[in-house]
């Protein structure tokens, strides 16, 4: 692991108990120059051939994850580790498998060492619905969750559940349902990424909330139901 100081932090109110995955459109030189741009920041850069930056110490609030909410907190920046993952495709194409393995390897030493709980490693579209759409449709959450980094679902628990009110369904996992087609959008992409058209970057940029999802209603609710299922 390489360290790059950015001097886009300031110190922790809270504990860390979240990490926020994100991607950008750039390589390492494109990513740190977009961070100098905009003055914000991660802790953790992976790029796409696996090899692993640091930006910022954990024990510091990095500048990821902006306007956020999740289960009933807000301003994510106060309690996550952010970790971007450089994505040409801006996570619409499959992620490196070599840089896929040096993120568990990252996500397995914080969760240890923070004592985080698998349900709180998110994507930044999980709590920005209205803004942010990475890592993108083709992040591998169900490879994460079988490795024990993340939260999976199992589609006969959804009979288990009675509750047939979407937007209850997705507040109780977490979501920020303000806006409940962003909220169902960021859900479809986490869990059901197959079913998200035509996310294209220059899209994604102007409306990441406005995508069209190509899936049968019942079948949603289904997922969404066994998903929220994973919350007792």
């Amino acid at each position: 692991m390489k360290t790059i100081p950015l001097p886009y932090f300031n110190e922790r109110p809270c504990q860390i108990d979240t990490i926020v995955i994100h991607c950008l459109a750039h390589d390492l030189i494109g990513a740190i120059n977009s961070f100098h741009e905009h003055q914000v920041s991660s802790h953790y850069l992976i790029d796409e051939n696996g090899k692993i930056y640091r930006f910022v110490e954990d024990d510091k609030r990095a500048w990821h994850a902006g306007v956020s909410f999740w289960k009933g907190c807000s301003n994510l920046n106060d309690c996550s580790i952010g970790i971007e993952l450089c994505s040409k495709s801006f996570g619409q194409s499959l992620y490196p498998l070599k840089q896929i393995k040096s993120l568990m390897r990252l996500l397995k030493k914080l969760k240890y060492r923070y004592h985080i709980k698998k349900e709180r490693i998110l994507a930044h579209s999980d709590i920005a619905p209205m803004r942010k759409a990475d890592p993108g449709k083709a992040f591998d959450w169900k490879y994460l969750a079988r490795h024990n980094l993340g939260v999976w679902y199992q589609i006969k628990n959804a009979g288990f559940v009675c509750e047939n009110d979407e937007q209850s369904l997705l507040a109780k996992i977490g979501y920020d349902t303000t806006d409940f087609k962003a909220a169902k959008c960021a859900f479809v992409r986490h869990y059901m990424g197959e079913f998200v058209a035509n996310d294209t970057l220059e899209r994604l940029l102007k409306q990441p909330f406005d995508t069209p999802l190509h899936i049968d209603q019942l079948y949603f609710l289904s997922v969404l139901k066994a998903r929220a299922y994973c919350e007792k």
